[in-house]
């Protein structure tokens, strides 16, 4: 018995839906993993977890940002490692810090290289962007550099100094207050940078 003539694709645009609805719960989910499993258990699945995130991230990643999130990824699964061999839960409260890093390092070499990434973004909707379009997103990608050096600052605070629960609330909720604060203020200011 042969193959039908049309075989849908295994890894089309629904799976890489899929892969992305996965690592936005994952990445959401890890902070109270963490919180969890320090609360019930060990830190093997969780450290399991965190490495599946970070791998599931490198490979639905594109363009330029690719070489940085596998390079994330390798430093994840050491982190996993070492979670899992000192049977600790440090190394597994400082992937919001790598990750701060990861995309500070992703943002800041934009800016160096060019096109800044949030231009690169901006493009995707306004191919034909204007120079002071150009200038604002320049600005903007500025001023993300700025929230993760911040955020990767306060998120090893709060894994080197705090308490489980005070890093699961800094890292799982206020750390996407803010984002979310700043990608809000950005919308409102946006019309009157010249970018409607």
């Amino acid at each position: 018995m042969g193959l039908p003539d049309r075989c849908p694709p295994i890894a089309g645009g629904r799976g890489r839906q899929l892969a992305a609805l996965a690592l936005t719960l994952g990445t959401l989910a890890y902070p109270f993993a963490v919180w969890l499993g320090a609360t019930y258990g060990g830190p093997g699945l969780v450290a399991t977890l965190l490495g599946a995130v970070a791998l599931l991230r490198a490979a639905t990643a594109r363009g330029a940002e690719a070489r940085g999130w596998w390079w994330a990824a390798g430093g994840a699964l050491l982190l996993a490692l070492a979670a899992w061999w000192a049977h600790d839960w440090l190394p597994l409260k400082l992937y919001p810090v790598l990750v701060n890093a990861t995309l500070l390092t992703l943002f800041s070499a934009s800016l160096w290289r060019g096109p800044p990434v949030i231009e690169r973004l901006a493009r995707l909707r306004t191919p034909d962007l204007p120079p002071e379009a150009q200038r604002y997103t320049r600005r903007v990608t500025q001023v993300w550099c700025g929230f993760f050096a911040l955020n990767g600052t306060v998120a090893l605070a709060t894994a080197l100094w705090a308490d489980t629960a005070t890093w699961t609330l800094y890292n799982g909720f206020i750390a996407y207050v803010l984002m979310g604060l700043l990608l809000g203020g950005e919308w409102l200011l946006r019309p009157k940078a010249g970018r409607a």
